[in-house]
């Protein structure tokens, strides 16, 4: 068996449920893909493509920066986002780990 992913005491579990977590909501997922995709993208843009009300919007990009997956910069009254990639590729690799058979 994967130690990693049998050991009671590996620090990496919580932190890796609480990224699934986040990004198991929908709209929170599709704003990743969305971004991954476009690299970086206003508000207004991101709510034409999901087509939802802006403040659900917010909340969900509020979420995502307090989870320091999205970074934003305000240029005038428009705000733009975008992934994170190093924080998105390192739980990505703490997820294959985990996943992983022990082949390594």
């Amino acid at each position: 068996m994967n130690k990693l992913c049998c050991d009671k005491d590996n620090q990496n579990l919580p932190q890796l449920a609480d990224f699934l977590r986040i990004i198991s909501e929908e709209n929170r997922l599709k704003i990743i893909c969305y971004l991954q995709k476009n690299k970086e993208r206003c508000v207004c843009e991101i709510q034409d493509f999901l087509d939802l009300p802006q403040n659900l919007i917010s909340h969900h990009l509020k979420v995502l920066r307090d989870f320091d997956l999205l970074d934003s910069r305000k240029e005038g009254l428009k705000v733009y986002y975008w992934v994170k990639q190093e924080k998105l590729n390192k739980y990505n690799e703490i997820l294959n780990q985990v996943l992983s058979k022990g082949e390594k």
